[in-house]
């Protein structure tokens, strides 16, 4: 996750690119050690204390030698535009479709198998292949027990300008998933709306923090109230403690009714057009999308798995049962603009 400075860096290079709008392979049937003169590489904006333990298993599982580049999602995004056809990266693993939409709108994508795609849900996926979800990752309100009663509850993000929260709602507007569900309140509900909640929320004192695993702390410690994060951020916490997270003070409040604090965005993956035809790289892909590979991500990091028959964490209601608001995440590609928005309400620097 990133911070308001490297924010506004990757606002810059965004710049300097240009403005920001908006293959099947069989695993290997023993383990064997990575081979030199077989490689891919990723540029990942998922952290590598997430995605690491199944690289790790990819390689030994394939022979397949996996080189990667970490960084934030924004910032990945715009060096692979800046870096164009020169680019090192074999496939993108972004961590939400915003990112994923910036790289494809600059063309540098290859349209993906229909095989591939088919595994997961339309509104998941790209509409012109060019992406594909790999986990679900929904936005939702976090509580803390003590302070918030169950009828208090908001039913609407727009109601965090109550002036019952002041000073108790806490933000991460550095965070990719932050800058996607404001996105989403352009597109849905359009820029005035989304220009008044970001001023409602300065208005009433929002606590801005450095990343969603800092809110949730502060939630689960009674220091802020609320905070607007990720669902899977209380099982993390959860299991930083070496417990369950019905033991936590954190609690997660799911919006109905199509309120934009529903958005259930995706982390997901685009493949460079020059490994378009690479079979290793198909091979991870698959990988990513298999049952086994699937199951980590549920497992491990209790994101939502998309392809049908893999069980999800403990307590989370079925992706199925989320009422989203009527948002594609083809058109979460419009970061620049939400940077700006960002900026002129001074919740960021």
């Amino acid at each position: 996750m990133h911070t308001p400075r490297r924010l506004l860096a990757f606002a810059v290079a965004t710049v300097s690119v240009g403005a920001l709008a908006a293959c099947g392979g069989t695993q290997a049937s023993t383990p064997q050690e990575p081979a030199s003169d077989k490689k891919i590489t990723i540029y990942s904006g998922r952290s590598e204390k997430l995605i690491k333990p199944i690289l790790e298993e990819f390689e030994k599982m394939s022979g397949i030698k996996v080189e990667v580049r970490y960084d934030d999602t924004a910032k990945l995004a715009a060096q692979l535009i800046e870096e164009g056809e020169k680019s090192k990266a074999d496939l993108f693993f972004a961590q939400d479709a915003g990112g994923l939409g910036v790289v494809a709108k600059k063309g540098m994508f290859a349209a993906l198998p229909t095989e591939v795609t088919s595994k997961v849900p339309t509104e998941y996926r790209a509409t012109n292949d060019q992406w594909v979800g790999v986990t679900g990752r929904a936005r939702v309100v976090v509580y803390n027990t003590d302070q918030v009663l169950d009828a208090d509850l908001p039913k609407s993000v727009f109601d965090l300008k109550d002036p019952r929260w002041k000073g108790k709602i806490g933000i991460a507007t550095a965070n990719a998933s932050f800058q996607s569900f404001i996105t989403a309140i352009r597109v849905s509900q359009g820029e005035e709306a989304a220009r008044e909640f970001l001023k409602n929320l300065k208005d009433n004192d929002v606590q801005i923090r450095a990343n969603n695993g800092l809110i949730v702390e502060e939630v689960n410690a009674g220091k802020l109230a609320l905070g607007l994060v990720n669902h899977y951020y209380v099982y993390e916490k959860a299991k930083e403690k070496g417990t369950s997270p019905d033991a936590l003070k954190a609690k997660l409040h799911f919006v109905k009714g199509g309120d934009p604090g529903a958005l259930v965005n995706v982390a997901g993956v685009g493949i460079l057009k020059h490994a378009a035809k690479d079979p290793d790289v198909r091979k991870f892909l698959d990988y990513l999308l298999s049952p086994e590979g699937q199951k980590y991500f549920a497992e491990k990091t209790s994101e939502y798995p998309l392809i049908s028959g893999v069980s999800i964490a403990s307590g989370l209601p079925s992706i199925a049962e989320l009422n989203p608001p009527k948002v594609d995440l083809n058109d979460l590609d419009s970061l620049q603009a939400t940077i700006g928005l960002l900026k002129e309400s001074g919740l960021v620097s």
